[in-house]
């Protein structure tokens, strides 16, 4: 997989600290956020510039992780005296359900993003799970992006229907699951979803399908990938950033949107996220190779080959 176009990625999304329960352990001030989990993934493929916001709460190890050869940290503004922004959350012995702890916004809730001026001439933007308004700002000052992915969450979809409506005027790929593209279009059907959602403006979705794994719609032609079949989950939080991130960093490192690229963007993008779900926090995708990655692959070509 060469790399074709060394471009950044200008990612836009939230740094977290989070507190993670599940039935076998428990791990407290480990660093989340959607934007980190998708700009540690993207990083594997290509530079990635992340705007976001921290406290000065936020300690040298947390720093550390985000200190990455391809990981631009100049849009990151740190506020003296504020709090990070953290979460914590409890899962079930089923991994799909989890219950919401605690959640403080802390320095988010006045979130400005400003995007470095070195990058606002890039092509691709990727906008994370923030707040709508947050994430027009950024396309506002990155005005010649050509290929604008954006996620979103059944929270912005119920809250802040209006703004969003303008997100998804100006974007090109959306990343949602199940339940937000049920909320978001009205259909219980999820092919007639994905038909419902381009028609809002994206001209392309995935849907995120958890476990069960990812369909890719451009017009009415679908892709499907079921998921990797791992034998140990151990935390998931961040696998659907994580699956984000490695879908955009290899559509930009291939330096094309052909049919091809985006089916293999799928597989990358879940073969990077089901690393994720192998240990806490970013602990597995710090550490993640690129030959593991490779390999991984080369097993879902296995997983759905026939004849």
């Amino acid at each position: 997989m060469s790399q074709a176009n060394p471009e950044p990625i200008v990612a836009v999304g939230t740094i977290g600290i989070d507190t993670i329960e599940t039935p076998t352990e428990r791990v407290e001030a480990v660093l989340g956020g959607s934007g980190t989990y998708f700009a540690v993934a993207a990083s594997l493929f290509n530079p990635v510039c992340l705007v976001a916001v921290a406290g000065d709460d936020m300690t040298e190890a947390q720093w550390s992780t985000l200190r990455r050869p391809n990981l631009i940290l100049d849009g990151i503004a740190v506020v003296k005296g504020g709090r990070t922004f953290s979460w914590g959350g409890r899962y079930h012995a089923d991994v799909n359900r989890r219950d919401t702890l605690f959640t403080n916004l802390g320095v988010l809730e006045t979130f400005n993003p400003v995007v470095p001026a070195s990058q606002r001439g890039a092509r691709t933007v990727f906008l994370a799970n923030v707040d709508p308004g947050s994430q027009l700002k950024v396309l506002d000052q990155v005005s010649g992006a050509e290929f604008v992915v954006t996620d979103t969450m059944n929270f912005w979809i119920s809250g802040d229907r209006e703004r969003l409506g303008q997100v998804l005027r100006r974007t090109d790929c959306l990343i949602l699951n199940d339940d937000e593209a049920r909320q978001l279009t009205g259909c219980l059907n999820l092919t007639d979803a994905l038909e419902k959602v381009q028609a809002l403006g994206p001209r392309m979705v995935v849907l995120k399908k958890g476990e069960h794994g990812a369909v890719l719609a451009v017009g009415r032609e679908l892709f499907a990938l079921p998921g990797y079949p791992l034998r140990n989950v151990v935390d998931p939080t961040g696998a659907g950033d994580s699956f984000a991130g490695g879908f955009v960093g290899y559509i930009q490192r291939r330096g094309d949107r052909s049919r091809e690229t985006l089916r293999a963007a799928v597989v990358y993008g879940s073969a990077v996220a089901s690393f994720c779900c192998e240990d806490f926090s970013l602990r597995r995708l710090g550490r993640l190779s690129q030959d593991e990655l490779e390999a991984r692959v080369q097993e879902f070509r296995e997983l759905v080959r026939f004849q």
